[in-house]
Parts: structure tokens; C-alpha cells; sequence
């Protein structure tokens, strides 16, 4: 993957707190990562890649930082749940 480098400014606080400067990199990405796959820009697969994880291992970091990977409207899980109950009673013998 190519890289693009540019300079990003943070308070010299955030050193007190023990991050060092690849620490806070690494922040950096998973949150604009993590930010773009919330707003629907990029897929979990596409986070993955872009933070060098596997799909699985991003799920685990999703759960990790409270990040719902199925985030359904209340009418959409509605209608999730009544095509599953739809699709119990059609199986049925």
C-alpha cells in the first residue's frame, strides 16, 4: 500500500501521557479508519486492510472500541426480524 506523508500537529501534553509519536500514528489511523467505516465510506474489509489487520481481527477491534458493525434503525431491524420469523415458518414441515 502506498503511503502519503504529512504533518499533523497534536498539544506535546499528549507525551505526558506516555504516548510516543508512533503511538499517536497509530491512533491516528484506526480513528480515521474507524470513522470512515461509521459513516459508511469504506467497508469492514477495506478498514481492515488500511490498519493491516485481518477482517476478523477488525470486528474484534469494533467491539474493543463499542463500534456496532451491524448498526440497524429500529425499522430496518423490524424488518430483519420479520423476514427471519418469515423465513422459520416457511421451513417448517
Amino acid at each position: 500500500m502506498s503511503e502519503t506523508t504529512f504533518e499533523v500537529r497534536v498539544p506535546t501534553e499528549l507525551l505526558e501521557y506516555g504516548l510516543q509519536p508512533d503511538d499517536i500514528q497509530r491512533h491516528v489511523l484506526e480513528w480515521l479508519a474507524l470513522s470512515l467505516f461509521k459513516d459508511n465510506r469504506i467497508s469492514s474489509g477495506k478498514a481492515a486492510r488500511l490498519l493491516g489487520l485481518t477482517r476478523i481481527e477488525f470486528l474484534a477491534l469494533l467491539r474493543r472500541r463499542g463500534v456496532a458493525y451491524v448498526d440497524y434503525s429500529p425499522a430496518e431491524l423490524g424488518d430483519e426480524l420479520a423476514a427471519v420469523q418469515l423465513l422459520a415458518i416457511e421451513s417448517q414441515p
